[in-house]
């Protein structure tokens, strides 16, 4: 075991010091907005290409963007991380405003910009592409041309942009708010304790039941006394996006998260189907589940309890070595990126109040640093959430030779590199455990992550999709959206599940998330692909790494179908695909299911 320390709490002053009172945040703030007014009067004053001669003035262009939106990205991503490590902090609150405001501005010229290279004549296009000051941005350029083309004129688009500061992302702000300020007060282990909605959930992984189950009638209650403040967000942020989708003549609520994450309906629909028709061994698990804890059916409650009562836990330090430990049988750049990272303070990990639930690592662009949130409490499942947060901070550290631009991957092949580093520890610990016992919790921890994915996600897919359809005919009252929930948690857990969670709509933060649309199923996508993936790396060994690497840089330059035919030679469109990676994790249930098949 290492004798390093490894810090608990995240190193922002690197980036501005001071926090959200930094001088050094508010100069850069200031220096952006010039930044943003001199590239919207260079795009006024750039015209259509005419000639291949213009690709010099685009690429001039295109460098503005890229460091125009690095410049306003580093500060977002700082004053974020205020806001996640402190929900209370109101100076930050107001500096997220003034950050969005600089955003849209932003953004309304780069649609200008986005809308006048797609007036270009085809045969100019072609030339301009062909160009070596343009042409290693081939891809990005198609999508913009593409993207813009779809969409209404640059004015009417500018417009929607400048609206949707209050009227969009302002409902998401909110959503921030109203949970960063709900507390519940839950009695552990002897002790009444008055708790943040993150540390709450947490308790899901306590040994005792009636923690277990009080935690969570807690924050049921407490989502159901909000339920209408978050229904009437959750209603304007889709009725906005709706509204927009309408004025383009969009009339599938999918095509816009298809097309971000740059994947056909095609090999959405397979994916789904292969796992459909694949859920009863998970179910099985639940039941078995469920017995092992001496209840008829499992309840929302019970999903993270732990089957053994010699279920590990891992202070941060041990946590922090074991991943180390299973990176480095993977690769040396792995795990040299990720002590570097824990080292260097960019884990956000203190288990405290007033921190936002859940997790999430976000990069700074002009620094090339990442950090990573999260509230970690001993749990495996907060091992697994730290190498998976690891895995998205390495995915951006593997892109640095790349040129900003061609650095935007989307959020389903983002997933990809973190489960992929997840799924290395979990693995990896299932193959060490030292004793039965062991081996079971760690299993079973591998075939939660599994019914996750198949299960919930599927779920929250289920619910978002009908809640679309029906918010087209109007506001979706709250006590529907409790019921579409429910229904929706019933079919994807195909009847194991006992006690629902009909708040779940109210409680997850991915619903009311304006930056990406449909925040569900691109973390299926990414656990099945990193599972033909991980499939690689065990026939390969180490040797693998710098193919994994090369993977990753080609994220943001091709379609995901594209990605997958280069990089694995499949077909990701054919339900066959996916059902390898499905049976892969039936084999972990089935396995879970053989060891404690003489107990319950």
């Amino acid at each position: 075991m290492s004798t390093t320390t490894y810090p608990v709490t995240w190193d922002l002053e690197i980036f501005f010091r001071g926090g959200s009172e930094s001088e050094e945040l508010r100069a850069h703030l200031e220096e952006g907005e010039k930044k943003v007014l001199a590239y919207t009067e260079a795009v006024g004053d750039f015209r259509t290409p005419e000639a291949a001669g213009a690709a010099e003035k685009v690429a001039a262009l295109i460098e503005q963007t890229k460091n125009t939106s690095a410049h306003l990205r580093e500060s977002g991503a700082v004053i974020g991380c205020f806001l996640a490590q402190d929900t209370t902090d109101k100076k930050a609150h107001l500096l997220q405003g003034e950050s969005s405001a600089l955003g849209a501005k932003f953004q309304t010229a780069f649609m200008m910009f986005q809308q006048k290279l797609s007036e270009t004549d085809e045969k100019v296009w072609e030339e301009l592409l062909a160009s070596g000051e343009l042409e290693e941005f081939s891809f990005i350029l198609n999508e913009w041309r593409k993207k813009a083309a779809a969409k209404l004129p640059e004015e009417q688009e500018a417009i929607i942009t400048a609206l949707s500061v209050d009227g969009y992302h302002g409902w998401g702000e909110l959503y921030d708010l109203l949970v960063g300020d709900m507390q519940v007060t839950v009695k552990v282990d002897g002790e009444e304790k008055v708790l943040s909605v993150g540390q709450a959930n947490n308790l899901g992984t306590h040994p005792d039941p009636a923690v277990r189950k009080e935690a969570f009638e807690k924050l049921e209650a407490a989502w159901a006394e909000k339920e209408e403040f978050f229904a009437k967000a959750l209603n304007s942020l889709a009725g906005f996006r709706l509204q927009v989708y309408e004025k383009r003549g969009w009339d599938e609520v999918l095509q816009e998260p298809l097309e971000y994450n740059r994947m056909k309906q095609e090999t959405l629909d397979a994916m789904w189907g292969a796992i459909s028709s694949n859920k009863q061994p998970f179910a099985e698990y639940l039941k078995r589940k469920a017995a092992l804890l001496g209840k008829e059916q499992l309840d929302w409650y019970d999903f993270s309890a732990p089957v053994s009562e010699s279920t590990s836990k891992l202070d941060y330090q041990e946590g922090a070595e074991f991943i180390l430990n299973q990176f480095g049988k993977f690769g040396p750049e792995l795990e040299s990126f990720a002590r570097m990272a824990l080292e260097n303070g960019w884990v956000e990990a203190e288990d405290r109040p007033n921190k936002r639930p859940g997790g999430f690592c976000t990069g700074m662009p002009l620094s090339e640093e990442s950090r990573i949130f999260m509230t970690y409490s001993g749990s495996m499942s907060n091992v697994a959430t730290l190498a998976h947060e690891l895995g998205h901070a390495f995915h951006s550290y593997a892109l640095r030779p790349v040129h900003q631009l061609n650095r935007q991957y989307a959020m389903n092949v983002a997933e990809t590199a973190s489960t992929f580093a997840e799924m290395i520890v979990a693995d990896a610990a299932v193959k060490e455990a030292q004793s039965r016992e062991e081996k079971m919790a760690l299993l079973e921890d591998k075939a939660q992550r599994s019914v996750s994915f198949f299960m919930n996600i599927h779920a929250r897919f289920l619910f978002e999709t009908r809640f679309y359809e029906e918010r087209k005919k109007g506001v979706v009252s709250s006590d529907r959206l409790n019921e579409l929930m429910a229904e929706a948690q019933r079919e994807a857990y195909a009847g194991a599940l006992g006690e629902t969670h009909p708040h779940f709509w109210a409680s997850k933060l991915h619903f009311y998330i304006t930056d990406v649309p449909f925040y569900n199923f691109p973390y299926t996508f990414g656990y099945l692909f990193s599972l033909s993936i991980y499939a690689k790396a065990l026939e390969e060994g180490k040797s693998f790494e710098e193919k994994y690497m090369a993977l990753l840089r080609d994220t943001a330059v091709m379609t995901t179908e594209e990605l997958a035919m280069k990089h694995l030679g499949e077909d990701i469109t054919k339900q066959e695909f996916w059902e390898k990676g499905v049976r892969l994790c039936i084999r972990d249930v089935e396995e879970f299911l053989s060891l404690t098949s003489d107990e319950g």
